[in-house]
């Protein structure tokens, strides 16, 4: 319970802080390849302080996909909000829960109860109704780039769940540091070859979320080491854009919307389905 709620928590924190970066304007490519950077170093710093700076075949497997996953799915994403509306970009993001959900019980066998599952198409329910923006101030966009953001962050889901069923558990934080040494590598790669160079704005802010990020993912990969991804990701899933819709009401005043106080509602009914 306590890795749930706290991997609930810090998501939701990154969630803000990463909207903080987007209020000030800064490049996402070059913050988002300083965030994995800074993982990344962290790390090396102390599996060589602690004498276990090795990684073996299946971390560097593992973690490399993962981390190929997620900046691949991150750059595309800050892109189609570019191209599309920002709440079918979210929808499409937030809803690609389900591809880890039914991989996880058509492949790896996870199983739930009925009311579980009455409570994972509740929360779909609920994250479509907490994205979805007013009818006259959003467009559908390139279809195809909606459906590329949802199977891409539906991989990297799927690549965080790889990790138990490679029975890499102990060697979760190993894998996390590939993830990032391969994420913040072409990450910066991206940002090299389009000529951008990050000011200095980019990089504390980078720095900042990547020490925040790592107890984050860290505290997200304990918690897949112990629950079922069908609980896992609709609860968190869920839980997130609750706390995001609720923190944006009362401290950012961002007004919420009738569908979206619908959406909220189902939220939590869904968590309480989901948890029993």
């Amino acid at each position: 319970m306590f890795w749930l709620i706290a991997a609930i928590l810090l998501s939701f924190g990154f969630g803000q802080m990463w909207k903080v970066s987007q209020h000030r304007g800064l490049s996402a490519p070059a913050v988002i390849s300083t965030n994995y950077l800074t993982i990344a170093a962290c790390l090396l710093a102390y599996f060589w302080w602690s004498d276990t700076l090795t990684f073996s075949r299946p971390v560097l497997l593992v973690g490399g996909s993962t981390g190929l996953s997620f900046i691949i799915s991150l750059l595309v994403m800050t892109h189609a909000l570019k191209r599309a509306s920002v709440g079918v970009v979210l929808t499409s993001f937030r809803l690609s829960i389900l591809v880890p959900i039914v991989f996880g019980i058509l492949v790896w066998g996870e199983s739930a109860s009925a009311l579980q599952y009455l409570g994972i198409v509740l929360a779909l329910a609920s994250l479509a109704l907490m994205t979805k923006v007013p009818a006259g101030h959003q467009s559908a966009g390139p279809l195809l780039l909606i459906v590329v953001v949802f199977v891409l962050q539906g991989i990297a889901h799927c690549c965080m769940r790889w990790i138990h069923y490679a029975d890499l558990d102990p060697l979760r934080m190993h894998v996390l540091c590939i993830t990032a040494l391969t994420g913040g590598g072409l990450g910066a790669l991206f940002v090299a070859v389009r000529g951008a160079k990050p000011g200095a704005g980019e990089l504390k802010m980078g720095l900042g979320i990547g020490l925040f990020n790592l107890v984050a993912l860290g505290t997200s990969f304990t918690a897949l080491s112990l629950y079922q991804g069908t609980l896992f990701f609709p609860l968190n899933g869920s839980a997130v854009v609750v706390l995001d819709n609720l923190f944006a009401h009362y401290v950012w005043r961002e007004p919420i919307s009738r569908t979206g106080l619908i959406g909220v509602i189902l939220g939590v009914l869904s968590m309480v389905l989901i948890f029993q």
